[in-house]
């Protein structure tokens, strides 16, 4: 028993370095990230669990044993964990008063009561469980031809909403895999509680579908949300767009590339412009030009083998499938959200496009690094993900009110309250 007990507080032990320093590179970066990511948001059910153990087995064998020891390091590694998730509270209020001024909570149609910005830690308990009972969802409505990955689904207050904002998800996985329902379902609940109508898309997966196939769908469910966006609540107007990971890259460059028709085959007069993009752990340059063994790596293994086509040139195709090579001063704003311990797309790779957008956008670019968080650390609420949603809700308010402001300049009238 004792020597079972030592074996799982190794392995703890184990877990909680992994997660708060992870292995980087391949072979190891694979399931360093898995490891890393569950270990990371879900410690704290990790820690009740370990000190839970770890006190019964001191009911048993007393304190002088090396099981003991292996407890308590498991136990404050645990605990570590959760203080730094708890830091993205400070680092995502800092990104938004950096990138929108101070008083930014000035121009919002609410400012935030201390209990959103507070730990939900009631919701925390079982974090898989997302639904939310004022939260209705209409599911697998086709925006295109083409089946399954032509559908999206709607969420939306069980009281109906009028001309409401949307925020669209697209879901990460490579390119070639994921679906609708398993990404941004926390952000999409917390938006839709709060008024706001969220649609998640399907789109077309590599190896089949080839590049531009991806984007193509996405500015094709942009022109479904203005068309038919108004039959579930939404104000076709402002649309704001969301992602991680595949589904940050899609994000970003439905938000750089409104003007080049060439990537609306058929469609070519709908309006498929963004208000707002908010990318988490995107993927942002294709062509590996920077020189990092993790982005040479990427484009020999996912990019240049499954999603451009064999006909693509390098590096002109390349780039132009690439949100750094497409940032243009017309970018709406934008909230870019990277993890420090991501394994799979370093962070380096955010500081680089968060550059390259400041130097010539003319609207905020926001820009928050995430201490202690891995790859897709927002699939479901964790102390970490739980304050960057609420910062997010924060930014895409204040780009909607601002919106809203300028509109109602226009016509020469005050704001109505949203």
């Amino acid at each position: 028993m004792g020597d079972a007990f030592l074996k799982r507080q190794l392995v703890n032990v184990a877990l909680a370095a992994n997660a708060t320093r992870p292995l980087p590179g391949p072979p190891v970066a694979v399931p360093s990230f898995f490891a890393g990511w569950l270990t990371a948001e879900l410690a704290p059910h990790l820690l009740a669990l370990t000190t839970l153990d770890t006190a019964q087995h001191v009911a048993r064998r007393g304190l002088r044993n090396p099981g003991t020891l292996a407890g308590v390091l498991a136990a404050a590694g645990y605990a570590s964990l959760i203080t730094r998730g708890h830091s993205a509270k400070t680092e995502v209020e800092t990104a938004l008063t950096n990138a929108l001024g101070a008083d930014y909570h000035s121009v919002l149609e609410r400012a935030p009561l201390p209990a959103d910005l507070a730990t939900p830690w009631r919701s925390l308990v079982n974090p898989f469980a997302m639904a939310d009972v004022d939260v209705v969802a209409t599911r697998r409505l086709p925006y295109a031809d083409g089946g399954r990955r032509f559908e999206l689904d709607v969420y939306h207050h069980r009281d109906m909403p009028a001309g409401a904002p949307v925020l669209l998800q697209i879901h990460g996985g490579a390119w070639m895999i994921g679906e609708k329902e398993q990404q941004g379902i926390p952000l999409m609940m917390r938006m839709a509680a709060r008024g706001w109508v969220c649609v998640a898309i399907n789109y077309p997966l590599s190896p089949k579908a080839k590049w531009p196939d991806h984007l193509v769908a996405v500015k094709r469910a942009i022109a479904w949300i203005r068309e038919h966006g108004a039959e579930y609540g939404a104000d076709p107007a402002f649309l704001a767009v969301t992602g991680g990971s595949a589904g940050g890259h899609l994000a970003a460059m439905a938000a750089l590339t409104a003007a080049d028709k060439t990537l609306q085959p058929g469609f070519e007069s709908a309006d498929t412009t963004v208000q707002a993009c908010v990318p988490h752990y995107g993927v942002y340059d294709f062509t590996a030009e920077d020189g990092t063994r993790a982005s040479k790596i990427r484009l020999r293994s996912v990019v240049k083998r499954y999603v451009m086509p064999p006909d693509a040139r390098y590096p002109e195709d390349y780039r132009a499938a690439s949100p750094l090579s497409r940032v243009t001063a017309d970018a709406p704003p934008f909230f870019v959200i990277h993890g420090v311990n991501d394994t799979l797309v370093p962070v380096r790779d955010a500081r680089a496009f968060v550059q390259a957008l400041r130097e010539v956008s003319q609207q905020p670019v926001a820009y928050a690094e995430i201490a202690g968080a891995q790859h897709a650390f927002d699939i479901f609420p964790s102390v970490r993900s739980a304050h960057v949603v609420r910062g997010v809700e924060r930014f895409l308010d204040w780009t909607y009110s601002r919106a809203r402001l300028s509109r109602a300049e226009a016509r020469g009238d005050a704001p109505q309250p949203a």
